[in-house]
């Protein structure tokens, strides 16, 4: 193989275009057509900097007879496995997928209580000719139905485990131009991220408005059911929003991370474990207790509540870790 063809070779592995490694070596774009066409050969000033660029020892640009790649740094450890541009965007491509069934069960768990909630507010305001006995009844059984449906999109979640562990839970390396790829992906994808973000934290926080204001100026079960049932689909809508941004935003970060563990991944887990068994139970405290005494004017009060204390569980719980021997 001769140099302009393994300069093509090891350009478009690293996912570069000719303005781009023109501009890591500080040189004109035509400068690599010319050597990639072979119109012209680099200098040796030049091979140096091309064996540096590309990770590859200067024998293996020089020498025709160098078929195979040589890499100058290879892994100190043969245990860690490499990731190609392909794998990475199947382990992306794979992430999707969980996400979307983790959105459609959430959906699906998060929405069951909303025909309850309108089948008791049609029996509060005598329509539908709905008994309450019968009212309660029907809610239950849709709570089971489409409780039952979301666990299903939960189940179907372990058919990529196989395919997201190496990544997930694996020490590995990319290929070469791999990381410039997803750097690249990633900062592109960023702003579209932030907007998701802002938008569903927005409808998280005016969800209980429209509960909250309800209670206060009117009087009823039958209103306050209903927009339980709003209050319920604007978070499912900040969840429809939220989730599969961050999914990819995690799957590009992943990919790029550095697999050390550091202290601060080992703080953001554990916030996030305590955030997935905190917000149910706070949810579920909240709907017991409002739909207990029907005074939800002063139940909203748990929200603010409830996110001052979070903050004070995740300081305690840093706290209790730096105690630690």
């Amino acid at each position: 193989m001769i140099l302009a063809d393994k300069i093509i070779k090891l350009r478009k592995q690293s996912g570069w275009s000719q303005e781009e490694l023109a501009e890591k070596m500080n040189i004109s774009r035509q400068s690599v057509s010319k050597w990639e066409s072979t119109n012209s050969i680099p200098d040796l000033n030049r091979i140096i900097m091309l064996a540096e660029i590309f990770d590859v020892t200067t024998d293996f640009l020089l020498k025709d007879e160098y078929e195979t790649f040589d890499s100058v740094t290879e892994s100190k450890e043969p245990s860690i496995t490499q990731i190609t541009l392909e794998q990475a965007l199947k382990y992306v491509e794979n992430k999707m997928e969980v996400s979307s069934l983790v959105t459609k069960g959430v959906m699906f768990c998060l929405c069951s209580v909303v025909p309850l909630f309108f089948f008791l507010a049609m029996a509060e305001t005598n329509r539908l000719n709905l008994p309450d006995n019968m009212a309660a009844g029907l809610g239950v059984l849709c709570i089971l139905i489409m409780v039952s449906i979301g666990v299903s999109f939960f189940i179907k979640i372990n058919q990529y485990e196989s395919g997201l562990a190496t990544i997930d839970n694996e020490r590995f390396e990319l290929a070469y131009g791999v990381h410039s790829v997803f750097q690249e992906k990633l900062e592109k994808f960023r702003p579209r991220y932030n907007l998701r973000l802002s938008i569903a934290i927005f409808l998280f926080i005016i969800s209980f408005v429209p509960l909250m204001f309800s209670a206060i100026f009117f009087k009823g079960a039958g209103i306050t059911l209903m927009m339980l049932i709003v209050l319920m689909l604007i978070i499912a809508t900040g969840i429809y929003i939220l989730t599969p941004v961050s999914a990819r935003y995690d799957a590009y970060n992943n990919i790029l991370k550095d697999h050390a563990v550091t202290e601060k991944s080992k703080r953001v887990k554990r916030a996030e474990k305590l955030a997935a068994f905190y917000w149910p139970l706070l949810t579920t405290i909240f709907l017991g207790w409002s739909l207990w005494t029907m005074n939800w004017g002063v139940t909203w009060i748990i929200w603010p509540v409830g996110a001052v204390l979070f903050a004070a569980l995740v300081g305690l719980m840093e706290l209790m870790d730096k105690e630690e021997p």
